[in-house]
């Protein structure tokens, strides 16, 4: 299927990528896992394409427009889990494929339960800080940054800790330039980070007590932290 789709999204077949999605779901294929199994992984594969010059700009506006149109009618077929009492302040980077992960991630997160607030990108840290203060969330996510946005992200991760914002809020990294800079977003001082929704979505359920280190938060060098024996 996702070969079929990816055909379909990057020539702007907008009949045939709906089709596509209803022979999935008359195959009772749920609509989070073609979130999770199809959208995200053809995201990902239209962004590395993208990058390496062997997709144009008109297959990649193609793609991204269309690819966010189905998203946003899936959304309307997730199952909603019960409120788990865990609030989300989430923001992303500032292109269209940015704000497609960032959107496929808030609509997930929202559907397993928790609250979200999902602010998009050019977002400026005063503003973010503002909302911080405002809504005093249990996680400040930043999924799918763009490469400018990550020395601000590093700054507003040194502010928060230096004036001891929301002490208990838990700084999570993911997506977009963090995925393609192995451990920076743990040399940067983040909690927590992941690479796909569906393991962000695990990370939060099994790691919601890890915090970062003190000693951790060095740019520039590869610590090799492993999530799993936190």
């Amino acid at each position: 299927m996702i070969e079929r789709l990816f055909q379909a999204l990057i020539t702007g077949d907008r009949v045939s990528a709906r089709q596509l999605v209803e022979e999935a779901g008359e195959q009772e294929q749920h609509p989070e896992d073609l979130a999770h199994e199809v959208f995200w992984p053809l995201l990902e594969m239209i962004q590395s394409l993208y990058r390496a010059d062997q997709l144009g700009t008109l297959a990649h506006h193609y793609a991204t427009r269309l690819l966010r149109s189905l998203a946003h009618q899936a959304i309307a077929s997730y199952t909603a889990q019960a409120r788990n009492g865990r609030k989300v302040l989430l923001f992303c980077g500032e292109s269209e494929a940015d704000e497609l992960a960032g959107q496929l991630t808030a609509d997930l997160l929202e559907a397993s339960g928790y609250e979200v607030f999902f602010g998009g990108g050019g977002i400026a840290n005063d503003e973010i800080l503002a909302e911080v203060g405002e809504h005093r969330p249990d996680i400040l996510l930043m999924f799918s940054s763009g490469p400018n946005d990550a020395p601000n992200i590093r700054q507003l991760i040194d502010h928060i800790r230096s004036v001891d914002a929301c002490p208990n809020m838990q700084i999570v990294l993911g997506g977009g330039v963090f995925n393609r800079a192995e451990g920076l977003a743990e040399e940067i001082g983040a909690d927590l980070w992941a690479r796909t929704p569906r393991e962000l979505i695990e990370c939060l359920e099994d790691f919601s007590d890890r915090r970062a280190q003190p000693d951790q938060r060095t740019v520039g060098r590869n610590r090799g932290f492993d999530q799993s024996a936190a």
